[in-house]
């Protein structure tokens, strides 16, 4: 599996700056030596060999051997999640010309890497998939918030080093933030992962 990420028309120079940083930080290859900046450009959509993306560990070319499946399936759903910055939050929406709420964002990215449609709402979502502790996240979990003084009120997707990517609110748009902020650890009520017949189907698939 090759993972190439598209930067999206309208993403601005700050949603740029936070897809580039975001690979620079796993920038290694199988080696332990830095990859060089080629790969970085690969994947943010220009000219050049494409690279394949270990979230869990490091970023390497088409030929590191041995990726786990999981992590590969994994690193498709982030790396396409960050084709979704700078979208504009819009209620009730989940659809790319109309806009996400948080939970919509959520059910659109699944549908569209793994082909998997989870239920509408946040709360709904968490009845959906496993709960794990916050220990145990890896890159593609959902994490949950109480921003609305119930459980399981906002949601997102944990994308590594203690950030995730959400649509935030009314006037906002799709990015990425920091989980340890005050305000998001105040408000963390939740992990889960989504295991599915449909993602193991998948998992399989990717490691013939």
């Amino acid at each position: 599996m090759t993972v190439c990420l598209q930067i999206p028309a309208h993403a601005d120079e700050q949603s740029e700056d936070v897809i580039a940083s975001f690979l620079h930080s796993r920038e290694l290859g199988a080696s332990g030596e830095a990859v060089g900046n080629r790969h970085k450009t690969a994947a943010l959509g220009y000219a050049g060999p494409q690279p394949r993306v270990n979230l869990f560990g490091h970023l390497g070319s088409d030929d590191s051997p041995h990726f786990p499946s999981q992590t590969l399936v994994m690193s498709d759903v982030v790396l396409t999640a960050m084709g979704y910055l700078g979208r504009p939050y819009a209620y009730g929406s989940s659809t790319m010309q109309g806009g996400f709420d948080c939970s919509g964002f959520v059910l659109s990215l699944y549908q569209r890497t793994l082909g998997y449609t989870l239920p509408r709402t946040a709360a709904e979502q968490a009845r959906a998939t496993e709960a794990i502790d916050r220990s145990e996240l890896k890159p593609g979990d959902l994490v949950f918030f109480n921003t609305l003084r119930r459980k399981f009120s906002h949601v997102g997707v944990y994308i590594g080093d203690g950030r995730f990517i959400h649509s935030p609110r009314a006037g906002a748009s799709i990015r990425v933030e920091n989980m340890n902020v005050r305000y998001w650890r105040s408000r963390f009520n939740g992990a889960r992962r989504v295991i599915t017949p449909e993602l193991a189907q998948t998992v399989a698939a990717a490691s013939v």
